[in-house]
């Protein structure tokens, strides 16, 4: 049987399948599920804020950031086994939860945080295989290391299966 495992915000987790990874809460946020479908080795980051350069680096918690943390999360899973060429990415959020003034950059953190997340995996030659991105509605990411699947569950809405 399958543990169901919690990644909070700014935070990511890795194991093996048969488990299910879950984040809840994804408004702004994008979550990022990597995996290898050998091994059947993945991960869940819950990414809040889109890059760390404006950051002390000794003050920063990296599992926040889009450019730190799925470095990081790739590195432990190559740990764990897994061949760089084999990571395939699904992601999810990036809302724009609240209505906000034109041009503002607090307002535009979600397509920020996508924008970046994107940008990493483009970085570390990881291709997307799926995202339900954007809009102005939370989602709540499951990832079944299994089956590879990520299913995204929102308020009113049907659960949708990638």
């Amino acid at each position: 049987m399958s543990q169901l495992i919690v990644v909070g915000i700014s935070d990511y987790k890795f194991t093996k399948g048969p488990e299910v990874i879950v984040t809840y809460a994804l408004g702004s946020c994008v979550g990022v599920c990597l995996y290898d479908k050998v091994t059947k080795i993945g991960g869940l980051s819950h990414i809040m804020l889109p890059d760390s350069t404006n950051f002390s680096a000794k003050d920063i918690n990296r599992k926040k950031f889009a450019d730190t943390a799925l470095v990081d999360l790739v590195q432990e899973l190559k740990n764990a086994g897994v061949r760089n060429n084999r990571i395939v990415a699904k992601i999810a959020g990036g809302a724009q939860m609240f209505a906000v003034q034109p041009g503002s950059k607090l307002g535009a953190i979600g397509e920020r945080n996508i924008d970046c997340v994107k940008k990493a995996l483009s970085q570390l030659r990881i291709p997307i295989l799926a995202e339900d991105t954007g809009l102005n509605f939370g989602r709540t990411q499951y990832f079944d290391l299994e089956t590879g699947i990520m299913k995204i569950q929102s308020l009113n809405r049907r659960i949708e299966e990638f």
